[in-house]
């Protein structure tokens, strides 16, 4: 796998037949090592070593139903409330982070209504604050803290 604009962590990698596998610890188990995986475990680390955010907070691969269809969020983090606060769409590496994968984003988050979305692709990261009532997403120059997601 590559380098990533994210600090490194120590993770864990097995291999599971012609597979390989990478420690996940939030859900607690080796899941398949793909180019979005390896970004979304960067991410996560990022997310909870950086920004200080509680693992207990973090969800991945969660679903989700938009016009009665089935959607999976990358990640999202939740306020002590059980709210959603961070919306987190990670692409591969090689992806590059297209209007599409905006529109992507801002489809899922019609359902969940996080204040904050995230799109990454393990190079460039991109954040942005929703205001509902004016349909207006604002760029933001980081990542918001982790105290927003304390009551």
């Amino acid at each position: 796998m590559e380098m990533l604009n994210l600090p490194t962590f120590d993770y864990k990698i097995k291999h599971s037949g012609a597979n390989v596998m990478i420690f996940d610890a939030l859900r607690r188990k080796y899941v398949l090592l793909t180019p979005e995986e390896w970004v979304r475990q960067h991410f996560v680390h990022f997310l909870i070593g950086t920004y200080r955010y509680p693992k207990s907070l973090i969800s991945i691969e969660r679903g989700t139903t938009y016009n009665k269809l089935q959607k999976r969020t990358d990640m999202c983090v939740y306020d002590q409330e059980g709210k959603p606060y961070l919306l987190v769409e990670c692409k591969a590496a090689h992806v590059p982070i297209t209007q599409d994968v905006v529109k992507q984003v801002s489809v899922y988050n019609q359902v969940l209504q996080a204040r904050y979305v995230v799109i990454t692709n393990g190079m460039e990261h991109y954040c942005w604050e929703v205001n509902f009532e004016t349909r207006q997403f604002t760029p933001l120059q980081g990542i918001p803290p982790a105290s927003g997601v304390e009551v």
